[in-house]
């Protein structure tokens, strides 16, 4: 394309031209990074926050869990951009090509608190848990952009990376509990109170930016004659809207399951996996590549110690989850240290004080 077939100097068309995109470089930049790293494959529910042993009977009174996790993932997205740009009269095609790697390093430690209550409600057992997060979160994204402007081509790269530590948001999960021999049966709720560290021009944030409430149902079989156990928990998250990016996050469906055998009462061995997919896309001004649902799967193994701690229970659990099938999410791999102390169950068999909590 002529500049001088739009009608305007020469020298004024192309200024604009150039400043058209430049804006719309650092728009596409822009809005990638805030999709990527913010709310875009980020949700609420943390899988693999349930394990084996998840819906058996508690032991009354308080106990204290301790969780060290380790994530490091990558993501890598295309976002393809075509819009018509009005220079004076005329009308010429942009053309745009992002292609994006996303890295990502989390360590995080949980302090979670609970009780249990003595007496029945509903004829099941309630608890209530409180999670509280700190840690380390480093991240970056390397791009690259091609396109065109009519018949001018153009190519840029930006490196854009981040870290911080801080503290998360807080977490509250209440339960309640029905033991019926073997089987096991579960309802829980979860809440988050949004005080964590978060700032929406960051690349890393610790806290959500946003409230959101999850629910759901879980079982567990567990047969102290055999040492064997199978246990699924199941859920939805409802995210409220982001308000500093106008960004509203779909209703999550996520599965998480664990199966593993007591070889003695003191240690068993198994495998934990877990399914995650967004059911509703997003939605607001802020979610400019649209619905962009996410899934992610995982599965891996997983082992278990009891030992005593004074008059109290002591309970150790490794677990790691390699992922697969992620779409609109990062993906990689995890490991989970947990470390839990609660009252000394009854001699017979291994109750859930040591379930692996988010």
């Amino acid at each position: 394309m002529d500049v001088r077939e739009i009608g305007m100097p020469a020298k004024t068309s192309i200024r604009h031209a150039a400043a058209v995109f430049a804006l719309c470089i650092a728009f596409l930049i822009a809005t990638h990074r805030s999709a990527a790293a913010d709310q875009g494959g980020i949700s609420f529910w943390l899988p693999g926050a349930f394990g084996s042993m998840a819906a058996t009977p508690l032991v009354p009174g308080w106990s204290l869990g301790a969780i060290y996790l380790h994530s490091d993932v990558r993501g890598g997205g295309d976002v393809a951009a075509s819009r018509a740009i009005r220079l004076g009269n005329a009308t010429t095609n942009l053309t745009v090509n992002l292609d994006a790697e996303l890295k990502a390093r989390v360590d995080i430690g949980v302090l979670s608190p609970s009780y249990v209550f003595a007496s029945p409600v509903l004829g099941g057992q309630l608890a209530v848990n409180v999670l509280a997060i700190y840690g380390r979160q480093q991240a970056s994204i390397d791009a690259n952009i091609t396109g065109s402007l009519g018949p001018i081509g153009f190519a840029t790269e930006r490196h854009i990376s981040d870290e911080r530590t801080a503290f998360g948001d807080v977490f509250i999960q209440p339960t309640l509990r029905w033991n019926r021999g073997v089987n096991n049966y579960m309802v829980y709720g979860m809440v988050n109170l949004p005080i964590g560290a978060y700032d929406s021009s960051r690349l890393t944030n610790l806290g959500l930016g946003h409230w959101a409430i999850d629910g759901g149902a879980g079982y567990t079989y567990f047969n102290p004659a055999t040492g064997n156990e199978f246990s699924v928990v199941t859920g939805l998250t409802y995210n409220f809207k982001n308000p500093s990016l106008d960004y509203q996050n779909g209703v999550d469906w996520h599965l998480d399951w664990g199966t593993s055998h007591f070889v003695t009462k003191q240690f068993q061995v198994g495998l934990v996996g877990y399914a995650y997919q967004q059911l509703s896309g997003d939605s607001g001004s802020g979610a400019t590549l649209g619905d962009f649902k996410s899934r992610v799967f995982g599965v891996g193994p997983q082992v278990g110690f009891l030992f005593p701690v004074g008059d109290m229970q002591g309970y150790l659990n490794v677990k790691g989850y390699k992922e697969f099938g992620a779409e609109h999410r990062p993906e990689g791999w995890n490991l989970w240290f947990t470390f839990a102390v609660s009252p000394h169950p009854p001699a017979q068999a291994p109750t859930s004080t040591h379930l692996v909590h988010k």
